[in-house]
């Protein structure tokens, strides 16, 4: 019994760093864009779901706390990561991206698991509705996001910007509600 109480736990570990890492990456390859119809968009914009998809994985596989847990943990290496490359790359810190991004992740995040978590355990999860969860949680990252780390809400190309980025991750979303779907519920 107590292996497989080890193994669980190591198990969900591992998501919890992967969802750290997907954090860290979607930072990482933010600067590098894409042209899609004579707009750039970033790299980030695949990850992002994904990190949606990580949380509603260990949600379903393993239990909420652990979910909770992983949000809370990735935050703070995410924090963390962000005010050393900050300080490495430049030796300031802007503190509006570390808020906007921290806050649009976390608040984005924490809906995506309380609607998740509602559909788990009150309804068969219906296709539809998980796919609407990704796509409102992923309008609620970039509107914080904006708000707080861009500190505007209407500049040049930025609303063709967002809803291509919208649709490239409503794509994604698609194929990850598939995916969740298929995964056996835990514990």
């Amino acid at each position: 019994m107590r292996k497989v109480e080890k193994t669980i736990n190591s198990e969900s570990w591992i998501f919890m760093l992967l969802l750290t890492t997907t954090l860290i990456l979607m930072k990482s390859v933010n600067q590098f864009t894409f042209y899609l119809l004579d707009f750039k968009i970033s790299y980030s914009v695949f990850l992002l779901p994904i990190t949606y998809f990580i949380v509603d994985y260990i949600a379903k596989k393993y239990d909420y706390k652990k979910a909770i847990a992983s949000i809370a943990v990735s935050s703070v290496i995410f924090v963390c990561f962000t005010s050393i490359l900050a300080f490495i790359i430049s030796n300031k810190l802007l503190l509006n991206t570390v808020i906007g991004e921290f806050f649009s992740f976390v608040v984005s995040q924490f809906i995506n698991l309380t609607i998740y978590m509602f559909l788990l355990n009150n309804t068969k999860e219906p296709f539809i509705l998980i796919l609407f969860n990704y796509i409102f949680c992923i309008m609620v990252y970039y509107l914080l996001y904006t708000l707080i780390y861009i500190n505007v809400l209407s500049f040049e190309n930025y609303w063709f910007n967002y809803f291509m980025s919208l649709g490239i991750q409503v794509g994604i979303s698609l194929l990850l509600t598939i995916c969740i779907k298929k995964i056996e519920r835990g514990i």
